[in-house]
């Protein structure tokens, strides 16, 4: 089952600060020293080996000039931090900057998620930051428009930039809360090799990466080349494995299997009263409820688990009075990973002003997940037949007393026979690149490429039990004994788990789907000056592109059909999006060199482009930059960011998911229940009409419980959507001093205020949300009209059970967020301060996020809510975030510590549900040991722990698992050790 319970519109989660201390650095001038330069080297264009070029394009830019200064928040990570953090995968380490929030997918485990790693911004969403390699788009892992991070080995990257705020005017759709670029490291010449091996301290959790790198320069240095291969491998972990989940996830789907009335064929209230009178059981029983069975062939009333007669620990649990089956331990709470890589960089100096270049790019990775026992959750539903041979006496004879006593009835059970199900997610990621670029006239710079990737994804799910082959089983008239050994008896955990090898091979099966998603990118550029002004020369520069995104998926027929139990089909879909853009920048040096005008200048930017099939959108920046005294830089932008709807929100066909609304009344959960807060309020009559006009029969309305804690939600794409459009402001200073004082010399700081405002936004309809309004729990249909829009959503079967809620892609409200990001730099060199004469150096830094709004409309013309500070899996908001590093280093030895702060949350139900706000969490505090030892120039090792103080896993109560594995440890204390050599 999904982990994740969403009580509002699914459109992100945190905003923090993007900085780090021990690996990154802010932005600034890059012909400056960085007093923090042995913490994070000043960030360059990492595609070119050409130190000596005076120009440089920073991320976030398409200019090239000498002093660059950079008025976009900018931080580059090196590639220390990807090493310091003890992870394989680069998004594992990125995750743990306070400026991302975690995705919850590769990593996190879940049903079928896709297994891809994605990175989200400021919390608006991994399809709203825009993920580069050298400046250049990545290939696409889905039909969102997310980039799997996974496909990048970290062996051949040297930095990350990471700009904070829209930049859709530089870098086109999508750039509306940021841009991540990756930097491949610089060419060299020689072999490089690294290792590393990891394990939690229970032993349960090993990680394992390897690289090798080759370099060489060629004809003089005018031909270089880069080969790079790398091997990663992650275990997998279970909730079995941490006490913690031993009674989460309290699942209606028990494995002694359950009788569901009908509440059109209901057992007669005698032969009930009379069948449990033979237990003891002398008040009547409510005939809507479902009935479970004990080994003996007794029955039991789940719910009250009324001579319920089975184990209460374990596997199987009484919570809340009912019985239940924590299926907590069953579910895999990380994902096994294993990734294969090679890449090729390589280019050649035909002239001294022109230069080819050419790169390649292979992945295979592999995402193993388990999500538990197959269970009878969706639509079309299998039934038993009254001549089944293995029905029990006391059953028998309540079926004998419906109105139609021969009619199969419908049962829920959880396939305690089979194993777990769980999903292979492999990806085959190709990409090719081939350009030229040089100098025209000296101080003109062009480049060109074009490029074609393609990721095929195969997505192989294990151990699925087909309803089919289960109908034939219940069908047979000995139970199926005569088509695999013993047949199927479903009724007690005894008969249920004795499932033969045969019957287990004849009803599971493996379910391959197969998704393939290309692009073909053609882009040119150039820049140079235009003509020089007493301050500098004004700079501009023009790009034009075009791009193609085609995309297929063919799902198993067996998903095409609903043949598969516990999973909402899919159907094929196709779909093609291309644009033609065209971009200018241009950069005016005002003043330099001038009492309180070191440098003041402006610039600004501006892009059109043209999608097929949504048409034109246009995207504008301006900026200013000022530097009064040489140490203080002063900086702010607007920006007019776009993205565009992609292929998925476009043209997805109906595509089935799980919707998780809980039980009421603590959750939700269906409206139409007797037990919900709209059956028993004030309004309830109204809504007891509604549920009727619905299709809930009238025998069955007064006594109706919706029986699971979730439901179906059908998505589908919207071929009328219009692009989303952003307002973003930043403002904001970097204080360089360099004071004379070897103890202040390394003391820097910057602080950055963001605001960042987003309309039309483009997101499905949350479910929750569908049935708020549907039933009038927010006094949006005060008629309680069955013909009002969201209630034309909701679908319901014969017998009245919530089958679905259809969730298109709409165009729907807006979403605000506003901080301040603030990092802290210091570093004293022991022989500077005449501690010495080696090369040691302490140093501290501390990155610090404050979060003022996170305010979501869901629709157009609703109220907003503001979720800052609040908690809930995938969207934790704390008020604020801090990430903070000390530690000592030299040429031989270092060590330091981290320590990762959030500040505490409430929980989500504080803004959705105030009256029953439920726990929030606490302050969550995680600390880390790092440390290096550098035997020779040549070789190095380096070791550390994580979460050295073992901190434990914190409950959220809005999650349907207790936790948000995505945001917090769930391994524990674990070590690394790995070893760098270069030859």
């Amino acid at each position: 089952m999904k982990t994740a319970f969403n009580m509002q519109l699914r459109l992100g989660g945190s905003l923090a600060a993007i900085a780090l201390s021990a690996g990154i650095s802010p932005v600034w001038a890059q012909d400056q020293a960085d007093p923090a330069a042995a913490i994070a080297p000043p960030a360059t264009d990492a595609a070119t080996d050409q130190a000596e070029t005076a120009d440089i394009v920073v991320t976030g830019s398409l200019i090239a000039r000498p002093n660059n200064v950079a008025v976009s928040p900018i931080v580059t990570v090196s590639d220390e931090l990807v090493q310091q953090s003890g992870q394989i995968t680069l998004e594992d380490s990125l995750n743990q900057l306070p400026g991302f929030t975690p995705s919850g997918n590769a990593g996190t485990g879940g049903q079928g998620a896709g297994g891809r790693a994605t990175l989200n911004l400021r919390g608006l969403g991994s399809n709203r930051n825009l993920v580069l390699l050298d400046g250049r788009r990545l290939p696409l892992s889905d039909i969102n428009g997310n980039v799997d991070i996974n496909i990048l080995p970290e062996s051949i990257i040297g930095s990350v930039d990471v700009i904070t705020g829209g930049a859709s005017a530089i870098y086109g759709s999508d750039a509306m809360s940021g841009v991540v670029n990756f930097k491949t490291d610089k060419y060299f010449d020689g072999v490089r090799a690294d290792i590393q091996n990891g394990n939690s301290f229970r032993g349960d959790y090993g990680k394992f990466n390897a690289s090798l790198a080759l370099g060489t320069k060629f004809a003089d240095d005018r031909g270089r080349l880069m080969l790079a291969l790398s091997y990663g491998q992650r275990d997998p972990l279970s909730g079995s494995q941490r006490g913690f989940f031993a009674d989460k996830v309290p699942s209606s789907f028990i494995g002694t299997g359950a009788f569901v009335p009908d509440a059109l064929n209901l057992p007669s209230q005698a032969a009930l009263n009379g069948v449990f009178a033979q237990y003891g059981v002398t008040n009547p029983i409510n005939r809507t409820l479902n009935l479970g069975f004990n080994n003996n062939g007794s029955l039991f009333v789940q719910t009250g688990a009324i001579n319920y007669q089975g184990p209460t620990s374990g596997a199987y649990a009484v919570v809340g009075g009912n019985v239940r089956m924590p299926v907590g331990p069953q579910l895999q709470i990380l994902n096994a990973f294993e990734r294969k890589s090679a890449f090729a960089k390589g280019e050649y100096d035909i002239t001294d002003s022109l230069t080819a270049y050419g790169q390649f790019l292979y992945v295979d990775s592999t995402v193993t997940t388990e999500s538990g026992g197959s269970l009878t959750q969706f639509a079309p539903f299998t039934t038993i037949p009254v001549t089944n041979p293995f029905i029990p006496a006391d059953l028998r004879t309540l079926l004998a007393s419906r109105a139609n006593p021969t009619a199969p009835f419908r049962w829920s059970a959880r396939y305690i026979g089979v194993g777990d199900k769980g999903w292979d997610e492999n990806y085959r990621v190709q990409q090719y690149l081939g350009g030229l670029k040089g100098t025209i006239g000296g101080s003109w710079k062009f480049d060109a490429f074009a490029s074609y990737d393609e990721t095929v994804h195969n997505q192989s799910m294990f151990n699925a039990v087909l309803k089919s082959r289960v109908q034939t089983l219940l069908n047979a008239p000995d139970g199926g004994a005569s088509l695999c050994a013993g047949g199927f008896n479903p009724f007690g955990i005894a008969n249920a788990s004795s499932l033969s090898q045969a019957c287990q091979d004849y009803v599971t099966a493996t379910i391959n789907s197969h998704e393939r998603l290309t692009q073909t990118q053609v882009q040119g550029q150039v820049n140079g000056p235009l003509f020089n002004l007493p301050a500098g020369p004004v700079q501009l520069a023009l790009l034009a592109g075009y791009r193609k995104n085609n995309y297929k998926y063919d799902p198993s027929s067996d998903l095409v059909s609903n043949n598969v139990e516990a999973v909402v089909g899919s159907n094929p879909a196709r779909g093609e999006i291309s644009v033609k853009e065209f971009a200018a920048q241009v950069d005016i040096p005002l003043l330099s060199d001038t009492p309180f005008f070191h440098e003041l200048g402006v610039g600004a930017a501006f892009r059109y482009s043209d999608y097929n099939p949504t048409g034109s959108v246009k995207s504008y920046e301006f900026d200013a930059r000022w530097q009064p005294v040489e140490a203080l830089l002063i900086r702010g932008s607007y920006q007019r960011a776009v993205r565009a709807p992609n292929i998925g929100e476009l043209f997805s066909p109906v595509t089935g998911s799980q919707l998780a609304i809980g039980t009421p009344p603590a959750a939700i959960g269906d409206p139409c229940d007797i037990r919900s807060a709209a059956r028993t309020g004030a309004n309830g009559a109204q809504v007891r009409g509604l549920c009727l006009a619905q299709g809930i029969p009238a025998a069955a309305i007064d006594a109706y419980q919706f029986a699971t804690t979730a439901t179906g939600g059908n998505i589908q794409g919207n071929s009328a959507l219009t692009p989303e459009k952003a307002n973003t402001f930043n403002v904001g200073f970097v204080f360089n001093p360099k004071f004379s004082s070897p103890w202040l010399s390394g003391f820097s700081f910057s602080v950055d205020y963001y605001n960042i405002k987003i309309r039309n936004v483009i997101s499905t309809i949350n479910g929750l949300t569908v049935l708020a309004k549907c039933y009038n729990l927010d006094g949006s249909n005060s008629g309680y009209s069955n013909s009002n829009e969201f209630c034309q959503l909701i679908q319901r079967d014969p017998t009245g059970q919530l089958v679905a809620i259809a969730q298109p892609y709409l165009n729907l409200g807006a979403l605000d967020t506003d901080g301040v990001d603030v990092q802290v730099n210091w570093s004293l060199r022991l022989s500077e301060a005449g501690i010495g004469d080696g090369s040691g150096k302490f140093y501290a830094s501390s990155a610090i996020g404050w979060l003022n709004h996170y305010k979501v409309q869901t629709l157009p013309g609703s109220a907003s809510q503001d979720f800052v500070g609040t908690s809930t899996p995938g969207r934790p908001l704390p008020k604020w975030k801090a990430l903070t590093t000390v530690g000592y280093s030299s040429d031989v030895f270092g060590i330091g510590l981290r320590w990762r702060y959030q500040g505490k949350l409430r929980d989500i139900s504080a803004i959705t549900t105030p009256a029953a706000e439920q726990v929030g969490v606490k302050p969550y505090n995680l600390f880390d040991v790092f440390s290096t030892l550098d035997v020779t120039e040549n070789v190095q090792f380096r070791a550390g722990i994580t979460n050295l103080f073992d901190k434990g896993i914190p409950f959220v109560a809005s999650s349907q698992n207790g936790t948000d594995a995505g945001t917090y440890d769930m391994v524990g204390r674990s070590f690394y050790v790995g070893a760098k050599f270069n030859f």
